[in-house]
């Protein structure tokens, strides 16, 4: 039963390449990064080997305690990254339990990240090279302590079912984990400036994390390297104990779970109405309108682009703040609208099944396309009007508006132009509807980055006059020239985005079946 399990998991990683080839182009880079991390860390780890004992079991212990705590915590928010083997699948299957835990445990090792903590974990035994016992102790104390992260991530997401299946609960803490992962350069750079404060503490720290759960089986091979042989044994032992006693809860809870499965809610319990349908105007554009506007403001993965919006002038102060030049928090409202017109460019992907409906409805083209630049719209304007508006005037700049404004205008009508013909014409596999933002299909990163990269270059290139008009406002400081800006980012925005619209609407029509087809492979 086990090797049932654990070549089930390999069969269904290696069907997801067979979709398409930029699925297997996308992995094969994919595990060349990895591959390249690996190989810098395994370096850092031969080269901690030169340092004093006391301090490589200070790094170990932290390194292997923070991993672990990563593993317990972020598959509970970041819901979905790997739903394969997913134990509510087994609830209909007569299994023997204690075959099904050890296979659902070890196929987590068949997968990047998986693998990746097992060589890391493994390789610690480089850092205690000098000391061969410590080395043996390193190797085996590193195997089991990447079983405990696999085991720690199984016993918090099956504690955490009864939450995760609330869509509610997903949806936000989806939403809510983008903001520590943007904001993580000002993090990084936070705690590096107090590291040198820090380094008192820390060893401290690690000596206390050694006899928990989280840094015990790192701490094992100091204690070993060190000659202490019976507080290593102990060590030893108490590591086992708690690997087995994560183990046994994620086995009850497991158990419970499939002979309980809890219900998921139903939706829609107290809609009245029509709601956003009743606020537009009964033509198909409004329709379309309305169920867009819906998808912004319920959809985690539209919505991560709302969260994003009032974190980028904390981003852009911190760069300033590094710099002491705060040049940049000018132009926060153009990159804003940039970011948002840009959002609307894998509309039909994300619609995955639910595009079926505009293709059955007959809804045309056109109609489609200005629907969802209505409902973006909506949100845009008024953010990218403050975001705009608000530095210039702030800083004493008033003189600064015309071109800011002309900027963010052409901006934003341009990007909705491209964005309508690129969805239309190209389509790669998202985060399915209900799963976490951060989910990343196999393989879909390569064709994902070339579109992205290819939407984001015409956007550059149809502002060039805007853009150029701009920079000679500011090498001249002629008012004239920011003037010109804003009548040239209003009217040529403006066209090209009722070109786009008008295009994306031809190809949408021509190419309905195509599309179709390409969001059902791409699920």
């Amino acid at each position: 039963m086990v090797a049932h399990l654990l070549a089930l998991k390999w069969r269904l990683l290696r069907n997801g390449f067979k979709r398409s080839p930029w699925q297997l182009v996308g992995f094969i880079i994919g595990g060349l990064y990895a591959l390249g991390v690996v190989v810098l860390l395994v370096a850092g780890l031969f080269f901690l080997g030169n340092e004093g004992p006391a301090f490589t079991s200070m790094v170990l212990t932290l390194a292997v305690s923070a991993m672990l705590l990563g593993w317990t915590l972020v598959p509970v928010l970041a819901f979905g990254v790997d739903s394969t083997l997913d134990p509510s699948r087994f609830v209909t299957f007569t299994l023997d339990r204690r075959q099904l835990v050890i296979g659902l445990l070890l196929g987590g090792f068949i997968g990047i990240p998986g693998l990746l903590t097992l060589l890391l974990f493994s390789a610690q035994a480089l850092a205690w090279r000098s000391s061969p016992a410590a080395a043996a102790a390193a190797l085996t104390c590193g195997v089991l302590a990447a079983v405990l992260c696999l085991a720690a991530a199984r016993l918090s997401t099956t504690a955490a079912t009864a939450l995760t299946s609330n869509r509610r609960f997903r949806d936000i803490a989806g939403v809510l984990l983008i903001i520590p992962l943007f904001l993580l350069g000002p993090i990084l750079t936070g705690l590096g400036n107090g590291f040198e404060q820090a380094l008192g503490w820390l060893p401290k720290l690690a000596a206390v994390l050694g006899w928990t759960p989280l840094g015990s089986f790192a701490a094992v091979p100091a204690d070993i390297a060190a000659g202490a042989w019976g507080i290593g044994a102990l060590r030893f032992v108490l590591s086992l104990g708690y690997l087995a006693a994560v183990v046994w809860l994620w086995q009850l809870l497991l158990f419970r779970a499939l002979e309980n499965p809890p219900a998921v809610a139903s939706g829609g319990k107290g809609a009245k109405g029509l709601g956003a349908f009743a606020r537009f105007p009964a033509a198909p554009w409004g329709a379309v309108a309305a169920r867009a506007l819906i998808y912004w403001l319920k959809d985690p993965r539209y919505a991560a682009s709302i969260v994003i919006v009032p974190l980028l002038p904390v981003m852009f102060w911190f760069i300033g703040s590094q710099t002491e030049s705060y040049g940049l928090l000018m132009y926060v409202g153009p990159i804003i609208a940039v970011l948002m017109a840009f959002s609307i460019s894998a509309d039909v992907s994300y619609d995955s099944t639910a595009f079926a409906l505009h293709v059955t409805s007959g809804v045309r083209g056109m109609a489609d396309r200005a629907g969802r630049v209505v409902a973006c719209a909506l949100l845009a304007v008024p953010v990218v009007l403050l975001a705009t508006v608000l530095p210039p005037v702030l800083s004493g700049r008033p003189d600064l508006l015309p071109g800011l404004l002309g900027l963010s205008l052409g901006a934003l009508c341009t990007g909705f132009g491209v964005s309508s013909v690129a969805s239309a014409r190209f389509t790669y596999a998202v985060p399915m509807p209900g799963e976490s933002p951060f989910k990343t299909p196999p393989g879909a990163g390569a064709r994902m980055a070339l579109v992205q990269f290819a939407t984001f270059g015409i956007m550059g290139l149809l502002m060039l006059p805007e853009i150029g008009l701009m920079v000679a406002f500011l090498i001249t400081g002629n008012a004239l020239f920011g003037w010109l800006v804003l009548a040239t980012g209003g009217v040529l925005g403006a066209v090209l985005m009722v070109l786009g619209i008008r295009l994306g609407g031809r190809w949408l029509d021509s190419r309905m079946p195509e599309l179709m087809q390409a969001t059902m492979v791409n699920r």
